[in-house]
């Protein structure tokens, strides 16, 4: 496995290694110990999967209990994915890191706990897959709006200009208002920041 930077400390592109011939390929998604050895969580809790159309984009969430860690895969089509650092105590605080992940590139990307996380389908269709450090819980889930300008994420979109989200994305807050992870040693899980 090859494990690339991103702009974001911590948030890894990971390239596993595809042995393939005129069968097909195999590669190993996730193995605990070769990912402990590179300084990432070997236990998850929770497997989960979405297949969504173009243009719809998913995000940006997160839990503000509770926070996951996820390791994202698509095993069909294309997606850019996307996270954004929400760490009350981080040098990098509202600032974003993105890949194309594609069942053609086999590419994943490790979103650490204390991060927003999202993805546009690129693709007709895609099947988008995760592993989840923690459960899913939606009393703490949180949105961070997909196009605050404060954060600015260069999203690939159609013509168009505006992709498909559902009710609870087009209502998210805005990163001034939103929930953030406190500081480590605060004793608190979260920091309002609405007025």
């Amino acid at each position: 496995m090859q494990i690339v930077d991103t702009a974001l400390t911590g948030v890894k592109i990971l390239e596993p290694k595809v042995f393939g011939d005129e069968r097909g390929f195999f590669l190993e998604s996730w193995n605990r110990a070769a990912f402990e050895a590179a300084g990432l969580p070997g236990a998850f809790v929770q497997d989960n999967h979405s297949r969504s159309a173009r243009g719809v984009l998913r995000g940006l969430h997160y839990q503000i209990r509770q926070p996951q860690g996820k390791l994202v895969r698509v095993t069909s089509g294309a997606v850019f994915d996307v996270a954004v650092d929400l760490r009350g105590d981080s040098p990098e605080f509202g600032r974003w890191a993105g890949a194309v992940l594609s069942a053609e590139n086999r590419r994943q990307l490790w979103v650490p706990p204390g991060f927003a996380h999202g993805f546009l389908v690129l693709s007709d269709t895609a099947d988008f897959q995760y592993k989840c450090t923690e459960y899913y819980a939606p009393a703490h889930e949180r949105s961070l709006a997909w196009n605050d300008p404060s954060v600015g994420i260069e999203w690939p979109l159609a013509e168009s200009g505006v992709p498909r989200l559902s009710a609870k994305d087009r209502a998210a807050a805005s990163l001034a208002e939103c929930e953030i992870y406190a500081p480590a040693g605060t004793g608190a899980d979260a920091l309002p920041r609405a007025a």
